[in-house]
């Protein structure tokens, strides 16, 4: 459908999942997290470097450490969804640092419970529960918060490393309860779109519909209308076999279009309408600017109709071949204009078989409550303006 911005146009099927919009939203914010604490880590075990330290250690354990924040920093840079890997290679790493702990933390920080591997460790847990469901998520949590609890238990045997622990299953039940109270909000959200999307449909079903009645209104403009013209005009002048077999075939579509079933109290999305028709306008492009609007399917049919007679005048008659359709809502009014550059045209002094402009277009909207038309024409081209107030 016609649209002016990014995303699905209005009257689309198509929606833009939240479960969707959730996942890149924390997987971004997880990995901006991730590498600001990564890089942190790394200035914090850098300064506090001092023996029992071993570089031999701690230089090449920061290096891989270095490069998996890195990565963090180019999904975030990226707008990239969080592949399960790098949460997994992000685990390991933790792990090991975590075991690895006498030889890369002071004593000191051991004792207080403050050390960098400890804020690796809350960081680990977190995109653990944001990017794995808590059957997954649970089970790497503790073992992370297991892994640390060891680390400073062969570092430190006599640390009592309870506390600790108690803090980072808190985090991890925190996480893990947020994380599944955000996903059922987005599946929530998602049901409700589908439904919409079903809506739309219908719609969609109810504008096809309409597309093959405004046809059948074509049909009957050019053969009832024009027999008429013909009969007024004295072309027959006496009984005529190919008079009532010409007025046979016009009443039979007369008898169609009546049985069409009539859903005036259904709600057409009229933008979307006036695409599919703008759309269909032989041997015109037709340039579309349209406003989302819902409105009762009678007044959809009126200017689905009067925009119909007005593409095609513009394509039979102005001697151009393109059109610019036009809606918005001005003043609480919903207003269409068709517009062309081409050869105007006095509507005063129209052939009189020329029903389309008076009969489609002027008398369809003016007879439609709080409905209005008007047609400019001049040597700059034609504007055809259609109005309705609800």
């Amino acid at each position: 459908m016609a649209h002016t911005g990014p995303g699905p146009g209005p009257g689309s099927t198509r929606y833009d999942s939240a479960t969707r919009q959730l996942d890149r939203a924390v997987a971004r914010t997880g990995a901006g997290a991730r590498g600001a604490v990564g890089s942190v880590a790394v200035v914090a075990a850098l300064s506090g470097a001092v023996p029992p330290v071993s570089l031999a250690w701690l230089a090449p354990m920061l290096l891989v450490h270095l490069g998996w924040t890195a990565l963090h920093v180019r999904v975030f840079l990226r707008e990239q969804g969080l592949p399960h890997w790098l949460v997994a290679g992000d685990v390991a790493i933790t792990v090991a640092l975590c075991l690895a702990q006498a030889h890369l933390v002071p004593p000191d920080s051991l004792v207080t419970g403050s050390s960098w591997v400890a804020g690796l460790v809350t960081m680990t847990v977190v995109m653990a529960g944001v990017a794995w469901r808590p059957k997954v998520a649970v089970p790497v949590g503790l073992a992370v918060a297991g892994a640390f609890a060891s680390g400073v238990w062969l570092a430190a045997p006599t640390q009592n490393v309870a506390g600790t622990l108690g803090i980072h299953l808190v985090q991890l039940l925190a996480i893990v309860l947020l994380m599944t109270l955000l996903r059922r909000s987005a599946a929530s959200a998602d049901a409700f779109l589908r439904q919409r999307a079903r809506a739309d449909i219908s719609l969609m079903v109810e504008r096809l519909r309409r597309e093959d009645e405004l046809r059948q209104v074509g049909s009957v403009h050019e053969t009832f209308l024009h027999t008429l013209t013909m009969v007024g005009q004295g072309t027959y002048d006496a009984p005529s076999p190919t008079l009532r077999a010409q007025v046979a075939t016009d009443l039979a579509a007369l008898e169609r279009l009546r049985d069409l079933p009539h859903l005036a109290s259904a709600s057409i999305a009229l933008d979307a309408l006036l695409d599919e028709v703008a759309g269909r306008a032989t041997g015109l492009d037709v340039r579309r600017r349209l406003t989302p609007e819902t409105v009762p399917g009678e007044v959809a049919e009126r200017f689905a109709r009067a925009v119909t007679e007005a593409l095609a005048n513009v394509a039979l008659h102005a001697g151009v071949r393109e059109a610019e359709l036009v809606s918005v809502r001005r003043d609480g009014e919903i207003l269409v204009e068709v517009a062309d550059a081409g050869r105007g045209f006095d509507q005063h002094r129209l052939p009189p078989d020329r029903f389309g402009v008076r009969g489609s277009i002027l008398d369809t909207m003016r007879s439609l409550p709080n409905g209005g038309a008007q047609i400019s024409s001049g040597d700059r081209g034609t504007r055809v303006s259609l109005w309705w107030r609800p």
